[in-house]
């Protein structure tokens, strides 16, 4: 019960006073005088005494309630409408009111939060259940308005019979409304019993449209934080191909080099994702450990219930483990997490490429175009020099002991041996250009990316690739013709240019940055100048390691 409210005396009297003892000499002397002044300004503020005026009519409102137990009160006019209610439609009705689940609720409601008492109410006694389920089970009716070809952004998986939502898609329909959450068990659709069928239901909600009407037992999952993870793809996917995956519909296809956001990682075998900048809902995609498994052969633990979209095939199995030794020799690279930079200039060039695809030629043309921006390193070597040669100038000529303590020792990038000589990169040299201010141009072995691919040499990874053998070939023609060359090559050497190009590609692919078909060498220059010069001017998407 509400009673008018009792007078009370305005804070902002209070407030006065303290304003006024503040001028009395005997409270001066207890506090500093700029201490005085800022508490003078601040309860002097019109902005203040009105907080204060707020709170107390707040206050005032909390305090006027008299009964804690609205519920009981409720009782207790039922108890003097009784005598009427036989002859008075209107006690009828208030009585029929007073009696209802939901109004004894809403009052119990109203006493938590006027007297701040939010413990767990227990369960009515004397009303009687007619959600039809029994128990005392909360049912939630959820009502969705469906378009056509629209999906409901929703996987089911049957679990002791009934259909339980075991994922929601980020971003869809059922995400958008926020009325779903993962664990609540589906009852009815439109007042139809779903009996545990998945396969009848996803036929029923395929051909619905408008408004659906859902008959849920909540299971009170929280929803759990958005992951704000970024990846990059380096394998393409396509979801109606794959015949092991939760539900085709959806699914996200992407392209091998894509930049992904991972939104969902709670299900340890398929992901949910969404294309960077797209506003469409996020996909489904497989983890990277499942597709590692995949990919090994390595067969994935039955699943406990199916899911909505069907039954799926067994894998065939190819290695008895995924710590084969076979399975080892091979980097299985499937997404790598990246960070998006502002632009900044990269410390290295690193151009990968078959022999005979022009990469000698395209790194002196890039060098020779600009060489106070670009420097490359110069080689250390076991043998003597020769007849002219000077000490750093094509070559530094060390004693092949050294060479050798230093390469046991992981001074050289890469190193080998030619005619009984030792030939090699020395880290060394690298560091020497990247402090001098220069992008340092490296022309080195796929298998040095590894070791390269840090923080301290951040290498932008050019892959130059042969074009096909037919247009290989008419390049070689015109060489020749124009004079540019004298070497006529052979179809089968051709041939092998264009198949060590391919392989390099598969083996090192998930390294690469760039990749430029070379079948004009101006043009391919041009693109390569155009890249380089746009790590300045453009967000790039690196390693995260290079950023945390």
């Amino acid at each position: 019960m509400v009673v008018g409210p009792e007078d009370q005396q305005e804070n902002s009297d209070e407030v006065k006073t303290v304003l006024k003892s503040l001028d009395d000499p005997e409270t001066a002397g207890l506090i500093l005088e700029e201490q005085a002044n800022a508490l003078k300004k601040i309860l002097g503020d019109p902005s203040v005494l009105k907080l204060i005026r707020a709170h107390d009519k707040l206050e005032e409102g909390r305090k006027q309630v008299e009964n804690q137990d609205t519920k009981q009160l409720a009782k207790e006019v039922l108890e003097e409408l009784e005598p009427k209610v036989a002859t008075d439609n209107n006690a009828a009705e208030l009585s029929g009111l007073l009696q209802e689940p939901h109004f004894l609720a809403l009052m119990e409601s109203h006493d938590a939060v006027a007297f701040k008492t939010y413990d767990s109410p227990p369960p009515y006694s004397g009303i009687e259940n007619s959600n039809g389920y029994g128990g005392g089970e909360p049912i939630r009716m959820v009502g969705l308005h469906k378009q056509t070809n629209e999906h409901l952004g929703v996987t089911l998986k049957v679990d002791d019979g009934q259909l339980v939502i075991s994922r929601i898609i980020h971003g869809g329909m059922i995400d958008r409304q926020g009325l779903l959450h993962v664990g609540d068990i589906i009852k009815e659709v439109n007042g139809k019993d779903t009996g545990g069928n998945a396969e009848e239901l996803q036929n029923y909600l395929s051909k619905s449209m408008g408004k659906i009407t859902l008959k849920v037992l909540p299971s009170y999952h929280e929803s759990p934080a958005l992951c704000q993870v970024y990846v990059r793809a380096h394998f393409s996917y396509d979801p109606t191909k794959d015949d092991l995956i939760p539900c085709a519909d959806a699914g996200l296809a992407f392209e091998k080099g894509e930049v992904l956001q991972i939104v969902d990682q709670e299900d340890p075998n398929w992901w949910q994702a969404k294309r960077v900048g797209s506003s469409k809902e996020a996909g489904i995609i497989p983890s990277q450990i499942y597709e590692e498994r995949r990919r090994a052969g390595v067969k994935k633990p039955k699943s406990g219930g199916g899911f909505l979209c069907g039954s799926k095939k067994k894998q065939k199995m190819m290695y008895t483990s995924a710590k084969n030794s076979e399975f080892d020799k091979h980097e299985l690279t499937l997404y790598e997490e990246v960070a998006r930079m502002p632009p900044f200039n990269r410390k290295t060039l690193i151009l990968i490429g078959a022999q005979g695809v022009g990469r000698r030629t395209l790194k002196n043309k890039l060098i020779m175009s600009d060489r106070a921006r670009f420097g490359t390193t110069v080689p250390h070597t076991s043998r003597q020099p020769r007849e002219g040669e000077q000490n750093g100038q094509g070559y530094f000529f060390v004693a092949r002991e050294e060479m050798e303590r230093d390469i046991r020792a992981g001074k050289y990038i890469e190193y080998g041996e030619y005619d009984g000589n030792l030939y090699g990169t020395k880290i060394d040299t690298i560091r020497e250009i990247m402090r001098s201010g220069k992008m340092c141009f490296l022309d080195v072995n796929p298998t040095a990316l590894k070791v390269l691919k840090t923080p301290e040499f951040m290498p932008y990874i050019v892959f130059l690739a042969a074009p096909k053998f037919e247009t290989l070939k008419e390049i070689n023609q015109q060489a020749l013709s124009k004079g540019t060359t004298n070497k006529k090559r052979s179809d089968e050497e051709l041939r092998n240019v264009v198949a060590e190009s391919e392989r390099l590609y598969n083996l090192y692919s998930h390294y690469f940055d760039l990749t430029l078909v070379n079948t004009d060498m101006d043009a391919t220059f041009q693109k390569l100048e155009d890249a380089i010069d746009a790590l300045s001017t453009e967000p790039q998407w690196v390693p995260v390691s290079w950023v945390y």
